[in-house]
């Protein structure tokens, strides 16, 4: 399998809205680890709002979108109250969001490559390391992260208003 991994442009955005759509869809038919709600989020709606960011981000396949992530330096929430090993300031780190990937691509190895282009992307632009919360209970989404060598750092409250999430396991890779 080629995997391609890209930085999106207005023309991709649409194409990625569906990816976070089949996945979404896909996850309330299945254990849904993440807790995401199919047609909110991740979405069309918050894919454009990355693209206009600057950090939505897609993995092609044979010229398809299989996978859309968002990289950048805002946490969207309060990630001072992580229990960090080391204390980067905020937007001295990079943070994954909405990483998904179609579940016809399940164990091939996209969600690895990815972390890795996140690692070297946030290298390569002088941060001190790369940060990520996953829903308390997303095991699939843990073990990734920890396999690829991030580190716990709590289970926190991110006072980001969500009722079906009140807290976030906090996770870091310092470079």
């Amino acid at each position: 399998m080629e995997y391609h991994i890209y930085k999106c442009t207005d023309e991709d955005v649409f194409e990625v809205g569906k990816v976070y759509d089949t996945v979404t869809e896909y996850l309330e038919n299945h254990v849904n680890y993440p807790r995401w709600v199919h047609g909110d989020y991740p979405s069309l709606k918050s894919a454009q709002t990355a693209l206009e960011n600057g950090s939505l981000y897609a993995v092609k396949n044979e010229g398809e979108i299989v996978c859309a992530f968002v990289l950048n330096d805002d946490p969207q929430g309060d990630y001072s109250v992580g229990d960090w090993k080391e204390a980067i300031p905020e937007g001295e780190y990079m943070v994954i969001h909405s990483l998904a990937v179609l579940d016809k691509c399940y164990g091939q190895g996209v969600g690895q490559r990815v972390v890795k282009f996140c690692l070297d992307t946030a290298k390569e632009r002088g941060y001190k390391g790369v940060r990520v919360d996953v829903v308390p209970g997303n095991f699939p989404a843990r073990r990734l992260y920890e396999k690829m060598g991030f580190t716990y750092a709590g289970e926190k409250d991110l006072k980001r208003g969500f009722d079906h999430i009140p807290t976030f396991q906090l996770l870091e890779y310092n470079f």
